[in-house]
């Protein structure tokens, strides 16, 4: 094999990889509520963000905590499908893993909340 095979099939493995990913996302979307309420909020923060005409640095923050949540709730949900997987009984452990993994998000989601309403509310109230 010489070296232009050897980058194509780096290429094909990068593709491969990245079609997996999107799956994995397109996946959870469908099945899982809370990855369907998170877009939606996601939506309506960047209608606002276009209305109130935020910076470019609020924007940086507001597609941080955008991409946080979502990242948030699919590591969740990636945690709940193994811990199924692993026990189809119920176990002290399997749920405290279960819980402390819906506790992370419900944290990042407080504070995008708390930091959407500092972002946003001088717009509201000016």
């Amino acid at each position: 094999m010489d070296l232009k095979d050897n980058k194509k099939s780096e290429w094909e493995r990068l593709i491969k990889s990245l079609s997996f990913a999107i799956q994995g996302i397109k996946t959870a979307y469908f099945s899982e509520r809370n990855l369907q309420i998170h877009t939606l909020f996601s939506i309506l923060v960047i209608i606002c963000g276009f209305y109130f005409q935020i910076t470019k640095y609020e924007w940086l923050i507001i597609i941080l905590l955008i991409g946080g949540m979502i990242a948030f709730e699919l590591f969740n949900t990636a945690v709940e499908k193994v811990v199924d997987l692993v026990t189809k009984d119920f176990h002290p452990l399997a749920k405290k893993a279960k819980d402390i993994a819906a506790g992370a998000v419900f944290i990042y989601a407080l504070t995008s909340v708390v930091i959407g309403l500092v972002l946003f509310l001088p717009y509201l109230i000016g």
